[in-house]
């Protein structure tokens, strides 16, 4: 076993000096960044064991980041280096999927024990992670009854039955890989690995090398020849996450393959054959993307074949209690006992991170709570949803009436009122049909 990695993310040289005295001294490598730009250099080109990410950064702020962060590097330790000021920011930053914080100035005793159990808990990530590669066809997800979640698993149905090109499309989190595994599991693929990779978290010739394989040499860090994905997904099913961060020139390569089922391997000149089924997933605009140049449109054409929709988690409030004890289900292996007050918290917060807030959330209070009842102490940075006064919460006029806000103030224009509203321009005609009807 190799020293695990450590990326230190702070603009000060000497902070950075101290932590890579210290944590060198036990045996971990560290590289070091002075800024968010430097970082995504960084995780574009590596895999850390663990980042330390300091909050105020010169180009930016690490909380917008971490997202991402967490996405790219799903079973890395990420701890959060703080001034004593930001401690808000730290517990919303766990929220997001960082493991631990820390104030400074940082106790380097305390760092090491925080690294290590972060990395523990990435071992029960890895275990438990619906967005992981592994293929879980045993696994039964909790979709729940929702009318929207109906009509999406019946188009995933149909999807499973046939071999066309599918693009799943939804919020960041929502669960698109999680419906793509739940096609292939239902396909006449399913006895084959489910493949898969996110666009965003490699780029250019990573990203290439991944997908497509490559000769030895064929680049500085290539000591030896390489299978690529589409080998491996060979007569199973090949599933890219976030194609809409895709880079332009693997767009046209990748392009050519889905038209011809042949590639190369990077640097090589034989011609491989792979009978792959091709899901995509994407939380952008891709048409949008298209118009500015940023996504090819003939390959939009090639993956949008059957195009899903997976709706986000607030508009689904009433599978949330049945969703919350599934996942804490999986994790634990047994019912959880929860407080009275917590399922109201749960059910009245809007998820923006969607499903994948909710099991970060979920996870941290479990293992805050040590085997004990969750209580609302367990979930810090979540607000207890308000009540008007003399009246109940009708979510639904209250959804009605910031949608007629949204495209008065546009003139009617749904798409600007969609992209305002954070919606699909189809969730939005769906929302507005109903309104439309007579009494």
């Amino acid at each position: 076993m190799g020293k695990e990695s450590i990326l230190l993310v702070d603009d000060s040289e000497t902070t950075r000096k101290v932590f890579t005295a210290n944590l060198s001294r036990q045996g971990y490598e560290i590289q070091g960044a002075a800024s968010l730009a430097e970082a995504r250099d960084a995780v574009n080109r590596n895999v850390f064991d663990g980042i330390l990410l300091d909050l105020e950064l010169p180009d930016g702020n690490g909380l917008d980041w971490l997202p991402e962060l967490r996405e790219s590097h799903p079973n890395a330790a990420i701890v959060i280096i703080t001034g004593t000021g930001d401690i808000p920011s730290a517990v919303k930053a766990m929220q997001y999927g960082a493991d631990h914080f820390l104030a400074k100035p940082v106790n380097m005793d305390e760092l090491i024990v925080f690294l290590r159990k972060g990395r523990e808990f990435a071992e029960l990530r890895r275990r438990n992670q619906f967005f992981s590669g592994v293929d879980r066809k045993r696994s039964v997800f909790y979709f729940g009854t929702n009318p929207a979640i109906g009509k999406m698993l019946e188009l995933a149905e149909t999807a499973a039955r046939n071999d066309s090109s599918i693009l799943l499309f939804g919020e960041t989190g929502s669960g698109k890989g999680v419906l793509a595994r739940w096609i292939h599991a239902h396909s006449a693929r399913a006895d084959k690995p489910f493949v898969d990779i996110n666009c965003s978290s490699l780029k250019g010739d990573l990203l290439a090398s991944e997908i497509f394989g490559h000769a030895r040499g064929a680049f500085t860090s290539a000591v030896e020849s390489k299978q690529g994905l589409l080998e491996a997904a060979d007569g199973s099913t090949l599933f890219l996450d976030e194609i809409g961060d895709m880079d332009p020139g693997v767009q046209a390569s990748f392009l050519k393959v889905i038209e011809e089922r042949q590639f190369r391997r990077v640097g090589e000149v034989k011609v491989r054959r792979s009978e792959f089924r091709l899901i995509c997933a994407t939380n952008h605009d891709l048409q949008e993307q298209c118009a500015q140049g940023r996504f090819r449109n003939d390959l939009y054409f090639r993956i949008n074949v059957f195009p899903i929709e997976v709706p986000p988690l607030r508009e689904l409030r009433e599978d949330i209690p049945g969703l919350i004890r599934h996942l804490l289900r999986e994790m634990a292996g047994r019912d959880l006992e929860l407080a009275e007050e917590v399922m109201p918290l749960l059910t009245g917060y809007d998820w923006p991170g969607n499903i994948r807030e909710l099991r970060n959330v979920l996870e941290r209070a479990w293992l805050l709570a040590g085997g004990r009842a969750l209580r609302a102490e367990h979930f810090p940075g979540l607000s207890a949803p308000r009540t008007p006064v003399g009246g109940t919460l009708d979510l639904n006029r209250l959804e009605e009436q910031k949608i007629r806000e949204a495209l008065r103030r546009y003139g009617g224009d749904v798409e600007r009122a969609a992209k305002a509203l954070g919606l699909s321009r189809a969730t939005l005609y769906r929302r507005i049909k109903p309104m439309e009807s007579p009494e």
